[in-house]
């Protein structure tokens, strides 16, 4: 066989007895962190902070969702779902809340940025698919395989 395709080839190899462990922690931290960075600028202490009302009344205005509770809504699940990512606690539900948040953050509040959403969502997507991996509370308790 040709060298560098022997190279690739026994790279290949090496890299399929990886752990899908290893990817399942970095598909999990990453986008957690990122979410709960977003939820931790909505607040302001313990309460909703004054900027999160005004830009979910103008900026993030939701066609379906009254301003108040869609501000309530995604601060919680800013803080819920990462945090449960994190743990890897419910890790496929929360993955499918994030997945469905950047949704809608994709169609209604940015449309332009489907690039850093599209990263987002193929995370939750792998999370949803393949599981929260060993390293996880889900597979510690039972939850998950």
């Amino acid at each position: 066989m040709i060298a560098p395709l022997a190279l690739l080839r026994d790279a290949n190899a090496a890299a399929s007895r990886l752990s899908w462990d290893i990817a399942a922690v970095a598909l999990r931290v990453f986008p957690a962190a990122v979410f709960l960075a977003s939820g931790r600028t909505k607040m302001e202490g313990w309460r909703i902070a004054d900027s999160t009302w005004f830009l979910f009344e103008h900026e993030y205005a939701l066609p379906l969702i009254p301003p108040h509770i869609a501000a309530v809504l995604a601060t919680l699940a800013e803080h819920i779902f990462p945090a449960l990512l994190l743990l890897g606690l419910a890790t496929r539900a929360s993955a499918l809340a994030l997945l469905g948040m950047t949704a809608v953050i994709q169609i209604f509040v940015y449309p332009g940025a489907w690039q850093t959403h599209g990263l987002w969502a193929a995370c939750f997507l792998a999370l949803i698919i393949m599981g929260p991996g060993r390293l996880s509370l889900d597979r510690q308790l039972g939850l998950d395989r």
